[in-house]
């Protein structure tokens, strides 16, 4: 396994905290060194990010994708269109570094060594193989160390600051499933889209039945979703959360009857287009403590995301933020 995905399998490295394993894993073809397109894209108080160091984490983050497609206009394509969105990310990154400054948020020289020490023991891999997999991403051991660094300090930042704040109370546990009775669902998906023309379906479903082979052949679903789903839930990869059962089609309702906790469907069409979905958790069959954990689960969650957009916006509001994309 690569040490690019171990990072992406890490409960320890999802969501936003990612950006903060990101490092350099360059095309030398798309980023040259040249004074001129090393420019400030980002001012973040009296901070900046360079226009290299927002490519460097779209190449890292977008690999995948990018060796799809053919040549460098290809990528530099794709990597124009989701710009914005990364270096929005960090900027939100860089105003939590800045106020984990302020208030003196840190992360010690133990505790990186005790967190690559949990990955190795993980993956079960000694010193040597643990190097060696750095330097097949193009990781220096010191550069990850300090993404490493980053990474704990945002954890830490954001458990003082929004995590350790919210409360679910057994009445808030209690109200949601009541309004929420009967069978639900937490699903995933890769989905493609209809064709304008009816003789152009079976392409469609050629693709779908490549990508199901290779979920068949181990590929992870989610970093497939990424790269081969046409809509928004790709870029999370292709979860779509909670679904209850009464809101669903009946195409949804009849493949989800046929599959279990885990498992994966055949490529089926809706009004759409064709989707591939996964199914994650199935309320249905779980004991009321089960159900009440996940509820709770799914409730602070919820809550946590809000908060962390609040709480964001917030340190925005508060900072010179200046973009000059």
């Amino acid at each position: 396994m690569s040490f690019r995905e171990i990072c992406r399998r890490n409960g320890r490295f999802r969501g936003s905290f990612l950006l903060a394993l990101m490092i350099s894993c360059v095309f030398p073809s798309m980023i040259e060194a040249s004074p001129l397109l090393d420019r400030v894209v980002a001012v973040v108080d009296k901070e900046v990010i360079t226009w290299s160091e927002l490519y460097r984490a779209m190449e890292f983050e977008m690999m995948n994708s990018a060796v799809k497609l053919a040549g460098d206009e290809a990528k530099k394509k794709l990597f124009k269109e989701n710009e914005v969105a990364f270096l929005e990310a960090m900027i939100d990154k860089k105003l939590q570094l800045q106020l984990a400054k302020r208030v003196d948020v840190g992360a010690s020289k133990e505790e990186v060594a005790e967190a690559i020490e949990g990955i190795k023991k993980k993956y079960s891999m000694d010193d040597k193989e643990f190097r060696e997999s750095l330097t097949k991403e193009g990781f220096t051991l010191e550069e990850y160390k300090k993404r490493l660094t980053e990474h704990i300090i945002l954890s830490k930042l954001v458990g003082q600051q929004v995590r350790n704040k919210i409360v679910v109370s057994d009445e808030d546990i209690n109200a949601y499933i009541s309004k929420n009775k009967g069978s639900e669902y937490r699903v995933r998906q890769i989905f493609f889209k209809k064709p304008e023309k009816d003789e152009d379906r079976g392409a469609v479903e050629a693709r779908a039945e490549e990508v199901l082979q290779k979920l068949k052949n181990g590929e992870d679903f989610s970093s497939l979703a990424q790269r081969y789903s046409e809509d928004a839930t790709g870029r999370n990869g292709g979860d779509l959360g909670y679904l209850r059962k009464g809101d669903l089609g009946k195409e949804f309702v009849e493949v989800l009857s046929k599959i279990s906790e885990g498992e994966v469907s055949a490529p089926f069409w809706t009004e759409r287009g064709l989707h591939i979905i996964k199914l994650d958790e199935k309320e249905e069959g779980k004991s009321s403590e089960e159900l009440r954990e996940r509820v709770k689960n799914k409730l602070f969650e919820r809550r946590f995301e809000e908060e962390y957009r609040s709480w964001i916006r917030g340190l925005r509001e508060k900072a010179f933020v200046e973009v000059r994309l």
